[in-house]
């Protein structure tokens, strides 16, 4: 499996809900996961996964990130954004079981991921786009949701004023960001301040090899 493209529906094993934003679409798999099987791997990874407490520059001031993270993958599968540079852990087993489904549906491979631990609704992400060099210049993303569900908000980044849209990212789902999402769109987990159960979600990419000679 590449990325050579978006994905094709009609060869997946469970149909997606497709959300087409111009020439571009979002693939949304609400039940990727029974109930049964989401809260085994949120249990498992709350519990195993190194959870950190990332910072980054933010108008000349180190502030910490909102939300605990881990980033995982190939030995090669360096990253950094915001400043940050980040050194992959190994794979964790269940990871690896969650990737293998993510693949299953986006048709994509992958070879690293970023995990981030939303400790309840006050955590979040500002608006952002992956879409840094190492992720190749149109890259296909897989989103997995685990625990609560979350509001996920997409913009666009060259209409005025913005097309937005949102969409729920509901517990053991996988969302696909297809090919044009991160050129064209920006997208946020915004805070809820309501909310008092903890999300974990992994977001599986392929970093290219001339990371790993950076």
């Amino acid at each position: 499996m590449d990325q050579s493209g978006l994905f094709d529906l009609n060869s997946q094993p469970d149909q997606g809900e497709t959300l087409q934003l111009g020439d571009a679409a979002l693939v949304d798999f609400p039940t990727a996961f029974d109930r049964e099987t989401s809260q085994a791997l949120f249990d498992r990874l709350y519990q195993d996964i190194p959870w950190r407490q990332e910072s980054l520059w933010i108008g000349g001031k180190r502030r910490e990130v909102p939300c605990l993270q881990c980033w995982m993958g190939d030995a090669a599968s360096l990253y950094g954004y915001s400043g940050m540079r980040l050194q992959p852990v190994a794979w964790h087993s269940t990871v690896l079981e969650i990737r293998r489904r993510a693949e299953e549906l986006s048709q994509c491979s992958f070879n690293s991921v970023l995990l981030n631990l939303y400790r309840d609704g006050l955590d979040s992400v500002a608006w952002h786009a992956d879409d840094e060099a190492e992720l190749g210049d149109d890259p296909v993303i897989a989103s997995v949701s685990l625990g609560a569900d979350r509001p996920f908000q997409l913009k666009s980044r060259h209409s005025q004023p913005p097309e937005k849209h949102q969409i729920w990212l509901k517990n053991g789902s996988i969302l696909v960001m297809g090919k044009g999402i991160q050129n064209r769109w920006l997208h946020q987990l915004p805070k809820v301040k309501s909310l008092k159960e903890a999300r974990i979600n992994l977001t599986f990419r392929q970093v290219q090899k001339l990371n790993a000679q950076a």
